[in-house]
């Protein structure tokens, strides 16, 4: 079975794909010039603004906060922004407030100095560095002694053991309260570590929430614009499916829309004038077959007359031969019948004045022709009526009772029934005979088609009765449709608007 897949479907994923392949380029190219990757969305713009006022927020709280007071003030102010706040040295990536869980090996990297950096700082009270009291370092060669390049102010790293996004931020050196001295002294150049378990979360953060709506926005304003014409199309397109359906299944009368002016209404008037070959066709054949029923019919009548004459005349040595010759000619009468039937229901179909026809007096009646009462079981809810032409509605009916005596009589009854279905009602005849090959239920209704079992002079006609039916049904807007029941028999089921 092959899936089916909406043309709107695919034309809105090619167009996702579209915008999503152009958002690419565009990061890749982005991604080019920044040369670098995460750290691209921290390093300008309103990101890298962010993290400044954030920085300088913080900044200013370790100023003012001694010491043993830093890891609460960190894990308030994570509170606030959604994250982790840590604070590190960096030389060496000291930790110095935050409550630091185990540092990952790839954030841990971001700290390393430079080859042929000394990490001691210079200060006016001295400490560390390159055994010199003030004065900036030597020019060095790269061998220990020489400036190391400054570290990137900002970076963000993605780690997956643990998941997590870390954005770092270099703060300016922290004055110590507690620390003696000049003011001066300073603490070592830390790093404000800030971990979001989720890369939404970083964007919140940095205050590109916004950019992401409006991104998806501008996606959904796009799909807007294409809805259009890609509603045009399939619609147009649907159009044309029911239309050929139709056709397939003979209503040559239908007819679609030619207002386009592209592919789809070129085609659209194809389907058209193929429709109206096929109706022009159709009712060709049937007009040839109707007159030369009714050109047969005044011969075969005359020819019954003859017969009847011979068989009062003819001794009893001819009349076996005589009452063969009578049921052949009887066979041509019915067949010369069905015949103008057929046609008549078939060229009445725009000429039928549809009315209100009540079904239970007209089942009735239609059992009445049959003599098909105590045979027939009859299930029609009193009041129930359809719009249709009560005598092409009655030919239907008696056609499908006739066939089911015929085929289904012998093993139980025969039930005529009606129920309604919403602005339709259902009209079924059943039996409990053996039905028909599966395979032949597609071609029934066909004109002249009988299955192979009813192909016999004793079980089968001339291949009309269905066809009869098909086409007085479809003459009062309605369908009729065949199927087997389980375990065994046979079903024509009518369908016609509610009156």
């Amino acid at each position: 079975m092959k899936v089916f897949f909406p043309l709107s479907l695919k034309v809105s994923l090619w167009l996702l794909l579209n915008l999503v392949l152009l958002a690419g380029v565009g990061g890749a190219l982005l991604v080019q010039e920044a040369g670098f990757g995460w750290d691209m969305l921290v390093a300008a713009g309103p990101a890298d603004k962010r993290l400044k006022d954030v920085a300088r927020e913080l900044n200013l709280e370790l100023r003012q906060t001694p010491p043993e007071g830093r890891d609460d003030m960190l894990a308030r102010l994570g509170e606030v922004y959604g994250v982790k706040l840590f604070l590190f040295a960096n030389a060496e990536a000291v930790p110095l407030a935050g409550r630091p869980d185990l540092l990952p090996n790839e954030v841990r990297a971001r700290f390393e100095t430079p080859r042929g950096f000394n990490p001691g700082f210079r200060g006016q009270g001295g400490g560390p560095g390159n055994g010199r009291r003030g004065g900036p370092p030597p020019a060095g060669n790269g061998a220990g002694n020489g400036p190391a390049p400054p570290l990137p102010p900002t970076f963000l790293q993605r780690t997956t053991v643990p998941a997590a996004y870390w954005i770092g931020v270099r703060l300016q050196p922290v004055l110590d309260p507690t620390v003696g001295g000049p003011p001066a002294q300073r603490v070592p150049p830390s790093t404000l570590l800030m971990r979001a378990d989720s890369l939404w979360t970083v964007m919140r953060l940095l205050d590109l929430d916004p950019w992401l709506v409006g991104a998806a926005v501008a996606m959904g304003l796009s799909v807007i614009f294409w809805l259009p014409l890609v509603h045009g199309i399939t619609r147009s397109l649907g159009q044309l499916t029911r239309a050929t359906e139709e056709i397939a299944e003979g209503r040559f009368d239908t007819r679609v829309g030619e207002d386009r002016r592209d592919e789809i209404g070129r085609l659209g008037g194809a389907v058209n004038a193929m429709a109206e070959q096929l109706d022009r066709a159709a009712k060709g054949q049937k007009r040839i077959l109707g007159d030369i029923a009714h050109e047969l019919g005044s011969p075969v009548g005359r020819m019954q007359v003859a017969v009847g004459i011979l068989e009062e005349q003819a001794d009893a040595k001819l009349q076996p031969a005589v009452a063969d010759v009578r049921e052949e000619v009887q066979q041509m009468s019915e067949l010369v019948g069905e015949l103008l039937a057929f046609t008549q229901a078939g060229l009445r179909a725009r000429e039928a004045e549809l009315a209100c026809v009540e079904l239970a007096p007209l089942a009735a009646d239609v059992l009445g022709r049959e003599a098909a009462q105590g045979k027939v079981v009859i299930s029609v809810p009193a009041g129930l009526a359809v719009a249709a032409d009560s005598a092409l509605l009655t030919r239907a009916l008696a056609n499908l009772v006739r066939n089911a005596l015929r085929y289904g009589g012998d093993t139980g009854s025969v039930t005529l029934s009606a129920l309604s279905d919403g602005d339709e009602v259902v009209i079924a005849v059943e039996d409990n005979g053996p039905g028909v090959p599966p395979d032949t239920l597609v071609r029934l209704g066909e004109p002249f088609y009988r299955p192979e079992f009813a192909r016999t002079r004793e079980t089968g006609g001339v291949g009309l009765g269905l066809a009869i039916v098909k086409s007085a049904v479809e003459a009062c807007g309605g369908t009729v449709r065949f199927s087997n029941r389980e375990p065994h028999g046979f079903r024509a089921e009518v369908r016609l608007a509610a009156a």
